[in-house]
């Protein structure tokens, strides 16, 4: 069991994924493009530690402190606390007589410069410490081997004097990370940034190194919000293991729960599938429904749909889904894949679940996920995960997933997701005297008995109706059946 001091992050998200923030009186280096959040880390690190009544000192060789304090306003942050020292070249440095010319001008100011930094840290006795950025003292420095030896120097210099540093890179230096004070640093932070061919902007750090501490590997989803920043740790399912109970949730519906074996089961995922329209979202909702009218609560992640349509369209077929939304034992997020990373959807999830006691979660539909996913296969993963977690605090899960095409032998779906789900709900339509029906079945559920006949199902005046099983038809799921005529 570690028992070093950790110095706070300020920042929930990254202290769990650094195991309780940064150690103290460690250096660290973190890296990332301009307009990653490097500084924006680094001021609720400080204020962090101005809250706990700490010296705090931020050091920047870069940026005035107006073009500071205009960043933190901009955040609603308050700097009373911390020390901000400017390390920039006075504005008659530009005057010809004042040109270096005995001395390289490297000679000169990185000694100047460290000894104004030391003079600050001695007098101030400061327990956290920010340099922002190393691609000045880089510059300073003037070849690697000096560089080098000045990061050497101020680590070995703070070592004794109970600080925790942070060097802020914006990897400026033409090469993607800077090796040499990787090596150095006790620990390194890697903020990145890209831009999608549609939608914002998303953002991901990683832990590249940690000496001495246990922390969250892979990469973790990160926002930058008025405030700061908020990160989402990537979600292990492992470490959720919890005991459940197996209770069915009923739909309320008897031929639907027929078809079931009584319903739901918490603690598994449950994939609804179908054309569009065959009635998949309704379903879920209906088990949302009647989970609240029991007392239950339950959360809808909604991505095609607006929550506006979705509870008119429900108080049409007497789902009254709208008075449990009323009453808070429902929620319905409106979710909108080109603003939401995978990422912080599993976090929303997390906190539905954990702080909510939500037994029912809702995800319509996967086709809307699917397109918040950089790339097909990290949805399956990340699903998986997810899944598996819930299933672990006993959630029962609904997927919808939208086939393409309406009436067909071969209905494809944007994703496998069957055979990560415990049960499969099919919906398909067919035709059938000169009509277009609908047909519902069950065809997979694990380790559960259920009925296995291809009922007619039908939203219609106002009401659903789970019809009879289909048993003078065959072919129904071709969308294309033959009547069966007996002698």
């Amino acid at each position: 069991m570690e028992e070093f001091e950790r110095a706070s992050t300020g920042i929930p998200g990254l202290d769990d994924i650094l195991n309780g923030g940064f150690l103290s009186s460690r250096l660290f280096l973190i890296e990332g493009m301009p307009g990653s959040g490097k500084t924006t880390l680094a001021f609720q690190f400080l204020l962090e530690g101005a809250k706990r009544g700490e010296s705090v000192l931020y050091v920047t060789l870069s940026e005035t402190q107006d073009e500071i304090e205009a960043v933190a306003a901009s955040h609603g942050w308050n700097l009373k606390g911390i020390t901000i020292r400017e390390l920039m070249p006075a504005t008659d440095a530009l005057h010809f007589t004042d040109q270096y010319t005995v001395f390289h001008p490297s000679e000169v100011e990185l000694s100047e410069t460290t000894r104004k930094i030391l003079a600050d840290v001695d007098k101030l006795k400061p327990k956290r410490v920010v340099f922002d950025s190393l691609s000045e003292l880089r510059l300073l420095a003037g070849n690697p081997l000096r560089y080098r030896r000045q990061i050497l120097a101020l680590k070995q210099y703070f070592a004794g004097r109970n600080c925790t540093v942070l060097l802020l890179d914006d990897l400026t230096a033409g090469s993607q990370h800077d090796l040499q004070v990787q090596s150095i640093a006790h620990g390194s932070l890697l903020l990145e940034h890209s831009l999608p061919a549609f939608g914002t902007l998303r953002r991901r750090l990683s832990i590249a190194k940690y000496r001495g501490s246990a922390f969250r590997g892979g990469y973790h989803d990160y926002v930058i919000n008025r405030g700061g920043l908020d990160v989402f740790p990537r979600l292990i399912a492992a470490e959720h293991r919890t005991e459940s109970t197996r209770e069915r949730l009923p739909s309320g519906l008897t031929g639907l729960d027929r078809l079931m074996g009584g319903g739901l089961e918490r603690g598994t995922s449950t994939l609804i599938t179908g054309a569009a329209g065959t009635g998949k979202s309704t379903i879920s909702a209906l088990f949302c429904a009647t989970a609240a009218a029991d007392g239950k609560r339950s959360t809808m992640f909604v991505f095609d749909e607006s929550i506006t349509t979705l509870l008119s369209r429900l108080d049409g077929l007497g789902i009254e889904l709208r008075k449990h939304v009323e009453s808070g034992l429902v929620t319905i997020n409106q979710i909108d894949p080109a603003e939401l990373s995978p990422g912080e959807l599993i976090h929303r999830v997390r906190q539905d679940v954990e702080h909510r006691q939500t037994c029912i979660v809702a995800i319509d539909s996967l086709n809307g996920y699917l397109n918040s996913m950089p790339d097909e296969k990290f949805l399956v993963i990340q699903l998986h995960e997810m899944l598996t977690y819930l299933g672990q605090r006993g959630v029962a899960s609904i997927l919808v997933s939208a086939h393409t095409g309406l009436i067909s032998s071969q209905m494809i779906a944007p994703v496998d997701a069957s055979y990560l789900a415990d049960s499969v709900v099919l919906l398909r339509y067919y035709e059938a005297e000169g009509e277009v029906r609908q047909a519902i079945s069950v065809v997979k559920m694990r380790g559960s008995e259920h009925e296995r006949t291809i009922r007619d199902f039908s939203m219609r005046d106002g009401q659903i109706t789970i019809g009879e099983p289909l048993r003078d038809y065959r072919g129904v799921l071709t969308g294309v059946p033959e009547r069966r005529f007996t002698t």
